[in-house]
């Protein structure tokens, strides 16, 4: 089996009768990868130290803490209030996690019949939304009274939502096949 990195290279060949390209710089690619959840805001210093952990060992990397950037009186919230925490990959780690995302943890995942296609957005980006954590395999034998959800984006350089899908298809995303509007 070809590693993430491979398969990534060799998206320009596989598109390039699909969407007809010229060049290989016209083909999509994968820029980063950005995993980050959102803890409002949460007093406990035992469970942010759990939330960091777990993000670290998930990801590989250490997380950033993430401040409000504007108060709202309602939710008693002030800027500069730490509200969440991300991690951004690139490189190896990037291509590792998205390997272990895709065959191991989303196949984990409970009644999982695919990622929607719908998520794509204008820009040709793609987010995930996981509610446990505990699906990643560094997770999972731990207790289950502390799980948390995550937002995975996968970010790319391509210019439309097809573009995106074929090229998210062609790494080995597990998309739902698009509904025809035949089916009334």
């Amino acid at each position: 089996m070809k590693n993430m990195k491979e398969t990534l290279a060799g998206a320009f060949e596989a598109l390039k009768e699909k969407l007809g390209y010229k060049n290989k710089m016209q083909a999509p690619r994968l820029v980063k990868v950005v995993v980050s959840t959102g803890t409002g805001k949460v007093e406990d210093k035992a469970k942010i130290a759990l939330i960091q952990d777990r993000l670290a060992r998930i990801t590989g990397q250490k997380a950033s803490a993430r401040p409000a950037r504007k108060s709202i009186a309602t939710f008693k919230l002030r800027e500069g209030d730490i509200i969440g925490y991300q991690v951004t990959l690139r490189g190896a780690r990037m291509y590792d996690f998205l390997d272990k995302l895709i065959h191991v943890a989303l196949p984990q995942t409970r009644d999982f019949r695919g990622l929607k296609v719908t998520a794509i957005d204008d820009m040709g980006n793609y987010t995930i939304g996981i509610k446990e954590h505990t699906i990643f395999p560094e997770c999972a034998d731990e207790e289950l009274k502390d799980v948390f959800s995550l937002a995975i984006t996968l970010v790319t350089t391509a210019k439309t939502k097809e573009e995106a899908e074929a090229f998210l298809r062609y790494i080995g995303l597990p998309l739902q096949k698009a509904e025809t509007e035949e089916s009334v």
